[in-house]
Order: structure tokens, then C-alpha cells, then sequence
């Protein structure tokens, strides 16, 4: 006849175990709170540029294909971007829906511009040129320039 007996063998962890491993645990996350956060500023300043890009690449598609002048406008103070359209016979722009932010708080633009494209693909910047585009977000600055023919390159400084 058998009987089972319970184990004497101890069930969990000891103090010494649960110490060893809270301290690995704290140092894996004090090396990676840092790389998250770096990350996460990069993430934020390209999420800009790409979207302020993608507008003046939109904004210039628009006026090629339409066949009439496009604007985009940058404010700085709101920090978002308009679209306007000046349609045959209008003699001045209109706004084209509502104006779409597109920059995470803390996040500056160096000037507010506003970037006209005819239907040429001739590209004229309200601030003279070379036409440029800062972002600046917590020390890094990332430069937009936009040709007179409206190719856009991105300059990480």
C-alpha cells in the first residue's frame, strides 16, 4: 500500500531570488526609459516633417491636376497648415476645409509661410526663397526645402 505524502521540497522563491531579480529588472529599465525617450523624440519631429511634406507635395498635385493655383499655409502660432484654392475666375484664394494641425506640443516652426503652386508646377514662397520649412522640437531642427519646381528634400541638423 502507497500513500502520498506531501514533498518537503519548499514550493516558491527565497528573498535572495526575488531581490537578484527586482534588481535586473531595474536596470534593464533604467537603460531602456532613456532609448525610449530619445526614440520617441525622433519619432515625433519625422511624424511632422513627413506630414508637412506630404502637404506641399499634395498641395502642388493638386494645383497640376485642378489646373489652377493651390496654397498651402503654415502658422506658426496654431501650428497647423491651410489649403486654399483660387478656382478660374476667383480673384483670390479661398480656404479648402479646415486648417490641420501638424505638430506634437513643444514643437516650434520658425516662421509662418504660405507656398503657392500654379498649375505649372512653379512653386513661390511667401518669404522669399530659398523656400524653406524649420521644425525644431526639443534642441533638434529638421530643414524642408522646396525647389522653385516643388521637389522637396529634408535636411536632419
Amino acid at each position: 500500500m502507497r500513500t502520498d505524502r506531501p514533498s518537503s521540497k519548499p514550493f516558491g522563491f527565497t528573498l535572495l531570488e526575488l531581490t537578484m531579480s527586482m534588481a535586473v529588472a531595474v536596470i534593464l529599465t533604467s537603460i531602456a526609459v532613456p532609448v525610449v525617450s530619445r526614440v520617441m523624440l525622433s519619432y515625433r519631429l519625422r511624424s511632422s516633417v513627413a506630414m508637412v511634406s506630404g502637404a506641399i507635395n499634395t498641395t502642388r498635385y493638386r494645383a497640376i491636376y485642378q489646373g489652377y493655383p493651390f496654397a498651402v499655409t503654415f502658422s506658426k502660432g496654431n501650428g497647423t497648415y491651410q489649403l486654399s484654392s483660387k478656382p478660374p475666375g476667383a480673384s483670390s484664394f479661398s480656404n479648402v476645409g479646415d486648417a490641420v494641425p501638424f505638430q506634437a506640443a513643444g514643437m516650434s516652426l520658425d516662421q509662418d509661410n504660405t507656398l503657392a503652386f500654379s498649375p505649372s508646377g512653379l512653386v513661390t514662397s511667401s518669404v522669399g526663397s530659398p523656400i524653406t520649412v524649420k521644425l525644431s522640437y526639443q534642441g533638434k531642427t529638421d530643414t524642408i526645402t522646396v525647389s522653385t519646381y516643388g521637389n522637396v528634400s529634408v535636411k536632419e541638423q
